[in-house]
């Protein structure tokens, strides 16, 4: 395909996000976990760069979400073991729970910390 000048147009970046938006965006991330690790993931790669609260908030999200699957992961293996039937519903509330209590936190503006995730993503 050929432009005018035959130039191809140079992307143009994102604008940032407003800061409503940013809020907006960030709960979002944290109320996608109930879910699962996916939203949070995709909340997070796209609007990153375009939301310092954002970026907080999701990495914060993401790292939740990989620790629950992760603890997921140690209940289906120790349901042979038969304490694995006890984790694996614990860590559905959990993810539940603390999705829900993160979201209610920022969308009005304040930082979320979980009590219990292991930092991946710094």
């Amino acid at each position: 395909m050929t432009y005018p000048g035959g130039q191809p147009a140079a992307p143009q970046p994102a604008a940032p996000l407003t800061p409503t938006e940013d809020m907006q965006w960030a709960s979002f991330a944290h109320l996608g976990g109930v879910i699962g690790p996916l939203p949070s993931l995709i909340i997070w790669l796209i609007f990153k760069d375009r939301g310092p609260f954002t970026n907080v908030e999701g990495k914060e999200a993401l790292n939740f979400q990989i620790t629950m699957v992760i603890a997921e992961i140690v209940g289906y293996i120790l349901w042979a073991a038969l304490i694995g039937f006890l984790i694996v519903p614990a860590v559905y509330i959990l993810r539940i729970v603390f999705s829900i209590l993160a979201f209610l936190k920022a969308k009005d503006g304040v930082n979320y910390r979980y009590p219990f995730a292991i930092r991946f993503i710094k």
